[in-house]
C-alpha cells in the first residue's frame, strides 16, 4: 500500500503541559511520519473556519474558545493508510473510552481537552492540510 498524508493537530492543553515531543513520539512509533508541522496560535477566525462544520453545535464556542486559548502544532503526518493509523494511536474522543497506550487515554485531561485531532478521511486531510499549509511547507 502507498504511502498516504493525513492532519493533525496538538491541542492547547497538550502545548501547555509541554507534550508536543511526547504526542509526536507516539505518532512516530505508530509508523508515522512528520512531513510538515509548525506551532501556531490559532486565530478566532482560523478555528471558526477549520470548525466550521460544527457552528450549529451548542459546542462551538466553547470549542472555538480552547482552541485559540494557547498554541497548537499543526502537522502533517505521512505513512501507509495514514488516516485510520493516526486515529488509532490517538484513541477514542473521549479518553475513558480510549485504549490504552494510546494519546488520548495516556495524556488527555478530558472529552474536551484531549490533547490532539485527527482527519477523519481521506478527503477532509487534504482539505485540512490545504487549510493550514502551502504545498511548499511539506517537505517529506
Amino acid at each position: 500500500m502507498a504511502a498516504t498524508r493525513t492532519f493533525s493537530i496538538i491541542k492547547p492543553d497538550a502545548t501547555r503541559r509541554n507534550l508536543t515531543g511526547a504526542v509526536t513520539r507516539m505518532l512516530e512509533e505508530a509508523g508515522l511520519r512528520v512531513v510538515a508541522s509548525k506551532r501556531i496560535l490559532m486565530s478566532r477566525e482560523q478555528a471558526e473556519g477549520f470548525y466550521g462544520v460544527h457552528r450549529e453545535r451548542p459546542f462551538f464556542n466553547d470549542l472555538v474558545t480552547f482552541m485559540t486559548s494557547g498554541p497548537v502544532v499543526v502537522q502533517v503526518l505521512e505513512g501507509e493508510n495514514a488516516v485510520q493509523r493516526n486515529r488509532d494511536v490517538m484513541g477514542a474522543t473521549n479518553p475513558e473510552n480510549a485504549e490504552p497506550g494510546t494519546i488520548r487515554k495516556e495524556l488527555a485531561e478530558s472529552i474536551e481537552a484531549n490533547s490532539v485531532h485527527g482527519s477523519d478521511s481521506e478527503e477532509n486531510a487534504r482539505i485540512e492540510i490545504d487549510f493550514f499549509f502551502k504545498p511548499e511547507e511539506i517537505v517529506g
